[in-house]
């Protein structure tokens, strides 16, 4: 066992026994009555940004936003300088009930940690932090940890936020710690994203609800044509029927049909739905869903047409789609295939960009041999269907540095789902390759002083 590999292990314990206090905090960004649990989080990772030898760590915000932490260690006289980003907010829980034990009181079974944000993205607070440890708080590079406190509302903020911070966040790599390894024992670096298009489509029929015996037959109600609409959004083989959207290069990753329908929960006799390789569907070609509709519960219908019904409508997109004219073209399907003239009205419309990148250079090949030392078998190269919009921001402010995608999840992780977990034995072997990175990444030359 190497020096810096026997350091993270001896910190390990700790690291974990302030991962479970994180995760204890219920940092909801979505729920404004948890804005003081968001606070507290903050104020905790702060906390363990000074006890890991911080020059400095400020909780800090702007107006409207959710606090999140900048901290900073120096560079070592010519040494590059590396932001380490994760985030400290987490999704909702869903139906408490439906857990296997409090989302809230991290619990162990079978080789893994479950609870709300143990993967995403407390895992990766807690992995800069270990990195950070092993070092004794004197990292052999610069270091801006950004631990950023509403990305799971959007980041509405974070425009505003790198604007203000610009100067406090300037690095020459940036390592966003918010993705999954292939498989637990499989690392991977995220080499591609997909953007994003989001809007609410609502359909109005009547002025108001009427008798469905007295008055149907003569109009479809309002969630009917809603259905109807909604319906045209796919082909008969189940690929998106939007025109105008583009289809990104195909994926050089095979994705096993059996794997995905594991990993996804696919139930026995459901086909897949859409054509071509399985990776591409995932990561390089749109996908649309529709992710709510506002309708009666079952247990309290009432005989009645309804008089208008809504859905919002969620479109992903290859990395180098420009999501605006994607959100045009979602719009413009919308509004010419409803039927019967039925009124359409969108809003609450949302665009992100897609990232497509870095996969040479000595700042991707620093990560691929950490990765690969700390887990034992190679690194791969793995899209992610998912969308981090933020990261073309990051792209944009600081056009000189490297973005490096890595993360704590797995396909077994549930992220943003019931049951939430961390796979422990992957967690310590990322700790460990986030800390080799950081003594290989000493020999990478900035790209310009600082």
């Amino acid at each position: 066992m190497t020096e810096l590999a026997a350091a993270v292990e001896a910190v390990l314990p700790s690291v974990r026994a302030d991962l479970e206090r994180l995760v204890r905090i219920r940092s909801i960004s979505a729920d404004p009555a948890r804005a003081d649990d968001v606070r507290a989080s903050a104020e905790a990772v702060a906390k363990l940004a000074r006890g890991a030898g911080a020059a400095e760590a400020d909780v800090v915000s702007v107006d409207g936003g959710a606090p999140g932490v900048i901290a900073r260690w120096p560079a070592p006289e010519g040494a590059p300088t590396v932001l380490l980003y994760a985030h400290h907010d987490v999704q909702p829980t869903g139906p408490r009930e439906q857990w296997s034990s409090d989302p809230f009181e991290p619990t162990e079974r079978d080789g893994r940690l479950y609870g709300r944000g143990v993967s995403d993205d407390k895992a990766g607070v807690a992995t800069h932090i270990a990195a950070l440890r092993a070092f004794a708080g004197r990292p052999p590079v610069g270091v801006v940890l950004f631990v950023e406190g509403e990305e799971e509302i959007g980041s509405p903020t974070f425009t505003s936020f790198l604007s203000t911070y610009r100067d406090r966040l300037a690095a020459d790599v940036i390592v966003v710690a918010d993705s999954a390894n292939w498989t637990p024992e499989v690392p991977a670096l995220t080499t591609s994203l997909r953007g994003l298009a989001d809007c609410v489509v609502t359909v109005r029929v009547l002025d108001h609800a009427v008798h469905s015996g007295v008055f149907g037959g003569p109009v479809l109600d309002a969630l009917t044509s809603l259905s109807r609409l909604l319906a045209t959004l796919h082909d008969e083989k189940g690929d998106v029927a939007v025109a105008g959207l583009d289809e990104g290069e195909a994926s050089d990753v095979d994705y096993p049909e059996a794997r995905y329908r594991t990993e996804a929960g696919v139930r026995d006799g459901v086909e897949l739905s859409g054509t071509g390789p399985l990776a591409d569907r995932l990561w390089t070609r749109p996908a649309l869903s529709v992710l709510a509709i506002d309708a009666p519960a079952v247990a309290d219908a009432a005989n009645i047409l309804l008089h208008e019904a809504r859905a919002k409508v969620s479109l992903r997109l290859p990395a180098a789609h420009d999501p605006q004219a994607a959100l045009d073209a979602l719009i413009a399907h919308l509004r010419g295939h409803a039927e019967f003239g039925v009124e359409v009205e969108i809003s609450d419309t949302t665009v992100g960009g897609g990232s497509a990148l870095p996969t040479f250079g000595p700042v991707v090949e620093a990560a691929e041999e950490a990765l690969t030392e700390a887990f034992g078998v190679p690194s791969v190269r793995a899209g992610m269907g998912g969308s981090i919009p933020f990261i073309a921001e990051f792209e944009e402010t600081f056009p000189d540095a490297t973005v490096l995608v890595t993360g704590a999840g797995d396909p077994e992780c549930r992220a943003h789902g019931l049951d939430e977990s961390l796979h422990l034995e992957m967690f310590a072997k990322g700790c460990l390759a986030e800390a080799l990175l950081l003594e290989r990444l000493s020999g990478v030359r900035p790209a310009a002083p600082r």
